[in-house]
This record gives C-alpha cells, sequence and structure tokens, in this order.
C-alpha cells in the first residue's frame, strides 16, 4: 500500500513538471500533494521535501528505463547490436511514459542539486557503456579518448531533448536511424554511420504479435509458401532485426553456408514475404532486409498455426 501510495505520487509530481514550461520551478509542494490526494502529513513522512520527491521521480524513470535497457544490451553478443537494442527500447520507452520522459531528459536540469548530480551520474554510466565501441574499432583502431563517449550521451541527450521540446509530438523512435549513426561514427566509421541511417529500430516480438491480434487482417501468404522450420527462423531474425545484412540473418538464423542463405533470402523476396531496404547491392552496400506485411504475418501469430508438427529443416 505503501509502495503504491509513493509510485502515485511520484508519477503525479512528474506529470505536473511535464506540463509547466518552466518545468519543476513551476510546481509547489502543495500541488503536488493535492493532485496526488494525500494529506501533507503522508507527503511528508515519505519525502522531507519536494527536492527529495524530485529525485525520487527522477529515480523511478532510471530505474523503469534501465531494468529494460540492460536486458536488451545484454541479449545481444555484440556491442553495436546490443546499443540498439538499448536505444530502441529507450525511445520506446520515452514515448510510453511521457511525463517521466520529460522530467528525466529536459527538466532534471532545473530539479535541484540533487537531481542534476544523479542527472551526471546516469549519463557517465551510460557513457561508460557507450565507450566499449573503442575496442570494436576496425584495424584495432581506438578513438583517442573516452571523452568520446560523453560527447556521445550528450548529442543522443540533446537530440532527446528537442524534441521532447516541440509543441509537436513526433515518435521518438523516427529517431532510431540517425542516433545510432551518431553512436557508432567515432568507432566504426562513415560506412557503418550511413548503414545506420537506414535501419528501422528493432521490434519486440510481443509488439508484432499485438499489432497483428489487435491491427486489421493480413493476408495469407501463398499456400506453396514453404514453411520450414529454417525459414520461421529466418524470418523470425529479421522480425526481431530489422535491417540486417545476409550475414546477420545467417548469424542470428544458425545458418552457416552463405549461399545457403542467399538463395533462401532470394525465394522469400520473392514471395513478396521479405523487401530490400535502401539501395542494396546496386551501390556495392550490404542488403538490409525488412519484413513485409505478410511476412510479418508468418513471423508472428500466424507461424505456430501453418508449421506442421513434424517440419524440419529444408
Amino acid at each position: 500500500m505503501r509502495e503504491a501510495q509513493q509510485t502515485k505520487i511520484l508519477e503525479t509530481v512528474a506529470a505536473l513538471v511535464a506540463e509547466r514550461p518552466s518545468g519543476a520551478a513551476a510546481v509547489t509542494t502543495e500541488q503536488a500533494i493535492a493532485q496526488a490526494g494525500v494529506s501533507s502529513a503522508e507527503f511528508l513522512e515519505l519525502f522531507a521535501d519536494l527536492e527529495a520527491c524530485l529525485l525520487a521521480a527522477f529515480e523511478l524513470g532510471v530505474q523503469r528505463a534501465g531494468i529494460r535497457m540492460a536486458h536488451a544490451y545484454a541479449a545481444e553478443p555484440r556491442w553495436r547490436d546490443g546499443i540498439k537494442g538499448a536505444l530502441a527500447t529507450l525511445l520506446r520507452f520515452l514515448e510510453e511514459e511521457p511525463a517521466l520522459a520529460r522530467l528525466c531528459v529536459v527538466h532534471s536540469l532545473g530539479a535541484g542539486p540533487g537531481v542534476l548530480r544523479r542527472r551526471m551520474e546516469v549519463q557517465a554510466a551510460l557513457a561508460a557503456v557507450v565507450d566499449r565501441g573503442r575496442y570494436e574499432a576496425p584495424n584495432g583502431k581506438l578513438p583517442p579518448d573516452s571523452i568520446v563517449a560523453e560527447g556521445i550521451v550528450g548529442a543522443v541527450a540533446a537530440v532527446i531533448q528537442n524534441r521532447l521540446l516541440r509543441a509537436e509530438r513526433e515518435p521518438l523512435t523516427g529517431l532510431f536511424g540517425s542516433l545510432m549513426s551518431i553512436i557508432v561514427l567515432p568507432y566504426l566509421g562513415s560506412a557503418a554511420a550511413r548503414r545506420e541511417l537506414q535501419r528501422p529500430p528493432p521490434k519486440r516480438w510481443g509488439a508484432v504479435e499485438s499489432r497483428l491480434e489487435s491491427g486489421p487482417p493480413v493476408p495469407r501468404p501463398e499456400p506453396d509458401t514453404r514453411l520450414t522450420l529454417r525459414t520461421v527462423r529466418v524470418l523470425a531474425a529479421i522480425a526481431d532485426y530489422p535491417g540486417a545484412s545476409n550475414r546477420e540473418v545467417a548469424e542470428r538464423a544458425g545458418i552457416v553456408d552463405q549461399g545457403q542463405i542467399s538463395k533462401l533470402l532470394s525465394r522469400l523476396e520473392s514471395r513478396e514475404l521479405i523487401v530490400r531496404l535502401g539501395d542494396g547491392p546496386s551501390r556495392g552496400a550490404p542488403n538490409a532486409w525488412c519484413l513485409t506485411e505478410q511476412g510479418e504475418w508468418l513471423a508472428g501469430a500466424g507461424a505456430a498455426r501453418l508449421l506442421p508438427a513434424d517440419a524440419k529443416d529444408d
């Protein structure tokens, strides 16, 4: 009961801060108490003052986002893939919880010295993770100093902050490719940065299933589409990692033979289950694959129903 009441107060304070142009400076303890529907005694039992409440609200946002980001980062074996997962998770969180987003990214700068110190600590922790990209630099050539990572985190935060301050609310996930390009440029070079510009954010498997269940019906694939276990794994790999190259799809689907993955991808493209992004191999760049609507249907809830019980790899 006490924890639920505390969370309610923190979310209320975050909402009050978010709806005011001047942020935390325009919120009073009396407003927070009245809006949360608690007594002064109940509020002061939980928080020494409003600044302590703001710090706790900031921590709530950091905890909610941080747990998700840590899981997304740890799920990937490579630094770049982990950063992609963590960044996509962060952008989705900021869209799903706009009040906490504005408090943590925008108004934490003016929420008191305690909140500002904590913001600096969080940014330092993020910079330490980004700095691991130094060890993925091509030819073992490291960027000159770890301060590069601090600059990257600051730049990403500034871009997100500017978007949150705009009157028109554009989806933050639309920033994914541009922000990934900023992050990888110092470590992996301009070619990798250009490639990230065209890559959409990774999809959560649950989000794909949810959209398939709640959205308009998607046509079933042609009857002769071969839905083997290998096909399902390839479609699932692309669903989980839009914009993946042939090699990345093969790694995620567990296919060693590059000739085999090329043939399978060509077949799926001819069936209009997948589509190339950008210029593709016509300009010497790797393929970048995404699912079509029918491909998403197969990769989602439809796969379990269409897959025969005795299906085997082709």
